[in-house]
């Protein structure tokens, strides 16, 4: 009962969505999100979600200069950058290299650049999660990720990636949005949306159980803790936050 309840509400809101739809079947719908929707729609969330998650992202951040090299130089990887959102969080002088496999974020990745000037940035790379062959094994001392392994095509591929860049006792910090309890309405939502969502936000998964793909990488050690970002009328309120060992 409840699982054809759950299809005949998704087919519902694919009958509202069916100009988005239409647009995707021809091949219209992808280039536009890709080039003017999603950097738009991207900036307003992550400004709205930036007040909800602010000081949670504080105390994520926080030891971040304990993972310094010798030298006590902090390079630091971050993937699906963005706007360029967590860069107020990173500590003076940290390196930083940009990748998105969306190059079209460019405007407001130079505004946050401009702001935060107390950092060094190096270079920006069009690359997605899951190869970035362009940074070499073992090379930095930090990798960021967040709100971006809901649309990645493959979590562990892009956890394999996170391990071959970082040198041995580098940590990969992490914030993403998570499916809710299966038990709960929250969960009955995100299964029905999620097809739609999907494709309206550039591949946005709302029902992945990220915490297991972090459990089963090879870091040596792994804190995950399940916190509450509320988002309200959005499907996307479940995250978890942590940082992993290598």
């Amino acid at each position: 009962m409840l699982a054809t309840s759950v299809l005949c509400l998704r087919a519902c809101l694919a009958l509202l969505a069916m100009p988005i739809y239409l647009l995707a079947f021809l091949g219209i719908w992808e280039p536009f999100c890709k080039k003017v929707f999603f950097p738009f729609f991207l900036e307003k969330l992550s400004a709205i979600h930036e007040r909800k998650a602010k000081k949670h992202k504080q105390e994520l951040f926080r030891n971040l200069p304990d993972f310094a090299s010798p030298s006590g130089e902090l390079k630091l990887l971050e993937i699906g950058t963005g706007c360029g959102v967590n860069f107020q969080f990173y500590p003076p002088g940290c390196r930083v290299t940009c990748t998105d496999i969306n190059p079209n974020f460019q405007q407001g990745l130079s505004k946050s650049m401009s702001k935060n000037q107390h950092l060094r940035y190096e270079r920006f790379l069009e690359a997605a999660g899951e190869d970035l062959h362009q940074v070499p094994s073992g090379s930095v001392d930090a990798v960021v990720c967040t709100l971006v392994l809901c649309s990645v095509r493959d979590v562990s591929a892009v956890l394999r990636e996170v391990l071959r860049v970082l040198r041995p006792g580098g940590a990969f910090y992490f914030l993403e949005h998570v499916a809710a309890d299966h038990s709960s309405w929250k969960y009955f939502w995100q299964q029905i949306y999620h097809p739609t969502w999907k494709l309206l936000f550039a591949g946005c998964c709302l029902t992945r159980e990220l915490w297991r793909d972090l459990e089963d990488a090879a870091f040596s050690e792994l804190g995950v803790r399940h916190v509450r970002v509320a988002l309200p009328w959005t499907p996307i309120e479940p995250h978890i936050m942590g940082f992993a060992v290598k």
